[in-house]
């Protein structure tokens, strides 16, 4: 199973041609992926992208989504850990 995470294009980088790389914001954390598969990404738009590869465009709704979900389960995981821990 892969997990791909949204992320926010700050600026791109087109200087290598063959390795067109974008400055990617993940809840403000920064990292530099290549956008080679998305020659139509922009500054501005949200990607999916996972070890270092942008895999799609998405909406900003679906980036929401996503970290909400995300977010949700590690609520669920933080719940499930704290009654394993009071069990003992």
């Amino acid at each position: 199973m892969c997990l791909a995470v949204p992320g926010k294009i700050i600026s791109i980088d087109k200087s290598d041609s063959e390795a067109i790389t974008a400055k990617v914001s993940f809840g403000g954390a920064m990292k530099d992926i290549n956008i080679q598969w998305l020659p139509e990404a922009k500054e501005g738009d949200y990607i999916m992208a996972h070890v270092g590869t942008g895999l799609e465009i998405i909406s900003q709704e679906e980036a929401e989504l996503a970290i909400q979900t995300s977010n949700d389960f590690a609520d669920m995981q933080k719940k499930e850990d704290t009654k394993f821990e009071n069990r003992g």
